[in-house]
């Protein structure tokens, strides 16, 4: 399963460990991805979307149906 947020389009990035004698070394940074179920009240139906923490609080504020018409129009979905 690919670890990418269905609404903001968050995917896992890399970037480096860093030590005390500054060496460095890969590693990567996962996004706050969380499966979630949502009602959407104009169709009448339940949607399960893996969404970040940060996309959660976009639909806290805006309504589930619009995010998921921004994230259409970004073709995230």
């Amino acid at each position: 399963m690919s670890r990418v947020c269905d609404l903001t389009g968050k995917k896992v990035i890399t970037g480096n460990n860093v030590s005390h004698s500054k060496r460095r070394t890969k590693r990567k940074f996962y996004p706050n991805l969380q499966t979630k179920k949502f009602y959407i009240p104009e169709e009448d139906k339940w949607v399960t979307l893996k969404v970040s923490g940060s996309a959660i609080r976009d639909i806290n504020k805006l309504g589930v149906a619009a995010c998921i018409k921004k994230a259409k129009a970004k073709g995230f979905m």
